[in-house]
């Protein structure tokens, strides 16, 4: 439980707790936003009010405190934030000039004390630690004699980060009030499990959605939503790393289902059940189970894009109809495993990344290089006219079946020198996709060698 505790204008300390879980909704670009229902009680004049048990990465300017009933208009005057929390360092930067005591333990597990005055503390707030030196005996170390004991804290120490505010109250009132802030730290991301059989285009599609809180707070008993989208933001903060050992958990598939919405331009994924989520802690959540998606796999040779081989890449379309879909699909990790019919055993055989993806959409996903189809590309003629406004290149493509079955090679070609362009010869046909490209399927039998040409004609006139 988070400790608020409220000064009136010249009265007592008054202790309060939270009265309900916070919320939460994490956005996949190391970041979230944080709602917490604060119990006030207010009384006529200003109120120092202090809130520990806000992230170690709030921003304080994202800060927002108000009644969310809209009964009570909260004036406030004035806000700090302390991240100053009690350490070590810190408290020996506040007994600079101070003589401590300090346990030191010999080698046979006896304690006794040494006094050493602190010179330096090597503290420094927001950077890294310098080497402290303690004065024992008259002469000067640099390193700790041993364990500091330090005595109590003053009146002005906290313990955890706080947000503190100057409340005007024109009378006395009691109410809920909501904080909300904005805090790094955060952030989650989608990954799909996509199963094949040995043989054939049917695949299951498994979806996780991972969780993983860097912000030194732990959340209990969260409501949790997930927001899909590229949300603009102002200097954006780089992903932070874990600080310390990564604990990570699977929550259980229940029967509710986690939900989603289109919200503003974006799209919203609530979690159905409300979770704690401890400080470096990894959760992940399925979110989408589809079973017999038809996803052919695709053979294309698209030198510009994948290179100089033949890639591999599964397409599908995103709709209801296709083995359940139809769901807007967060960025993520796509891995593919096909079952070896030998064993029954799953084998991994590629992965990539897909963007944001809206429903009835169609996906294709590159997983790796064909082994058994082999390829050549070369140029066999170049020459231009007598008067430099045309240009004529001719082209020859040499595809290679070396499979047991027969195959469909997409060959796509790039023609990029001027806008006017056509095809004046081709052994194959072919068909324009867009203003600068041609596609040309070929299929082989299995051991055919087949061989692509065209020429191509540009023209400046």
């Amino acid at each position: 439980m988070k400790t608020l505790v409220l000064f009136g204008a010249f009265v007592a300390l008054l202790p309060l707790s939270l009265t309900a879980g916070p919320a939460l909704t994490i956005y996949n670009q190391n970041f979230a936003v944080v709602r917490e229902s604060i119990p006030f009680d207010l009384k006529a004049g200003v109120n120092l009010v202090n809130f520990s048990g806000v992230t170690t990465q709030v921003e304080p300017d994202s800060v927002v405190l108000r009644d969310a009933s809209g009964k009570v208009a909260l004036r406030i005057l004035e806000q700090s934030y302390r991240a100053d929390a009690a350490s070590q360092g810190l408290l020996l930067a506040m007994n600079e000039g101070k003589t401590l005591d300090f346990i030191v333990t010999d080698g046979d597990a006896k304690e006794y004390v040494v006094k050493g005055k602190v010179i330096r503390s090597g503290y420094k707030a927001g950077g890294e630690a310098g080497t402290p030196i303690i004065e024992v005996d008259g002469k000067l170390r640099f390193s700790l004699p041993g364990q500091p004991i330090f005595p109590s804290l003053g009146d002005d120490a906290i313990l955890q980060p706080t947000l503190g505010w100057q409340v005007y109250a024109e009378k006395d009132a009691k109410l809920e009030a909501e904080l909300g802030y904005v805090t790094g730290g955060m952030s989650w991301q989608a990954a799909y499990n996509f199963v094949a059989p040995e043989k054939g285009d049917q695949v299951d599609i498994v979806g996780w959605v991972t969780v993983v809180n860097n912000t030194g707070k732990q959340f209990t008993d969260a409501s949790i939503k997930l927001m899909a989208g590229d949300v603009s933001r102002v200097q954006p903060q780089s992903p932070a790393m874990p600080r310390g050992g990564l604990v990570m958990s699977m929550m259980a598939k229940e029967a509710a289902d986690v939900t989603e919405k289109a919200f503003d331009e974006f799209h919203l994924y609530s979690l159905p059940r409300e979770v704690t989520l401890r400080d470096q802690e990894t959760k992940q959540v399925e979110f989408l189970r589809a079973k017999g998606v038809t996803a052919p796999q695709l053979y294309i040779y698209d030198q510009q894009k994948y290179g100089d081989k033949v890639a591999t890449v599964r397409e599908f379309k995103n709709t209801k109809e296709n083995g359940g879909l139809g769901l807007p699909l967060p960025k993520g990790r796509t891995r593919f495993y096909r079952q070896d019919d030998a064993d029954g055993r799953l084998e991994f055989v590629g992965e990539n990344t897909i963007d944001h993806t809206a429903k009835n959409e169609t996906v294709r996903i590159y997983t790796g290089n064909v082994f058994d189809i082999a390829v050549e590309r070369k140029a066999v003629d170049s020459k231009m006219s007598s008067r430099n406004d045309e240009r004529e290149e001719a082209y020859e493509i040499t595809l290679r079946n070396r499979k047991a079955e027969a195959v469909e090679v997409r060959v796509t070609e790039h023609f990029y020198r001027w806008p006017n362009w056509q095809l004046i010869a081709q052994s194959e046909p072919s068909e324009k996709t867009d203003a600068q490209t041609a596609e040309f399927r070929v299929k082989l039998q299995p051991d055919e060698e087949k061989k692509i040409t065209y020429r191509v004609r540009y023209d400046w006139k």
